[in-house]
């Protein structure tokens, strides 16, 4: 079963049909995906359910539909336990970014933590879960698939928000602030915090 977003309301990828309460099935094969799109944001559905044969072709399938933007990100910890978060949007978030040229996704994922929020000494420690959102650039739906990698870092110096790319905040945030933080952000998010 896979997750994909579109504002906070999830597509699932599965093989299982379920009785429809909130939700609506469809069969992946022949969905037109612009009408989910509209019933997931303009209608009280809470989700969105598309039917495949096969698990393993599931993602693949889904993938082909609508152009994929490819991005790296980073739950980042500094030596107090801290996670580092970024706010752009009005939503708390966790810093990521596109894929430049031929760089590597974990190479993509430490410099935009760093760019998008002044932290260096970034060190991979493990990865992460995936996560699929659609969002709408230019007037076209487009998929965000973001590999994620958790960080450690001894960095203590001064964040800088990048501006240009609407993020206004930067901060460490403990385990409580987290969890408060996580109350206004994405549902993608919440499933990696």
């Amino acid at each position: 079963m896979y997750y994909v977003f579109v504002n906070d309301k999830p597509i699932v990828l599965t093989t299982k049909i379920s009785e429809e309460i909130n939700f609506k099935n469809y069969l992946l094969d022949s969905v037109n995906i612009g009408k989910i799109i509209k019933d997931l944001n303009t209608t009280s559905l809470n989700e969105v359910r598309l039917i495949g044969k096969q698990e393993d072709k599931l993602l693949k399938k889904f993938l082909k539909k609508l152009p994929n933007v490819v991005a790296g990100g980073g739950k980042v910890y500094n030596v107090k336990g801290d996670v580092l978060f970024i706010y752009r949007n009005d939503k708390w978030d966790l810093p990521k970014g596109k894929v430049e040229g031929n760089e590597s996704i974990e190479a993509t994922a430490i410099r935009e933590v760093s760019e998008e929020t002044g932290v260096n000494g970034l060190e991979i420690t493990k990865p992460l879960e995936t996560t699929y959102h659609i969002f709408k650039r230019n007037g076209k739906y487009k998929i965000k698939i973001t590999y994620w990698f958790e960080m450690k870092t001894e960095f203590a110096g001064n964040l800088w928000p990048q501006l240009d790319e609407g993020i206004t905040k930067v901060e460490w945030l403990n385990e409580t602030q987290s969890q408060k933080a996580l109350e206004n952000s994405y549902a993608n998010i919440k499933l990696l915090v």
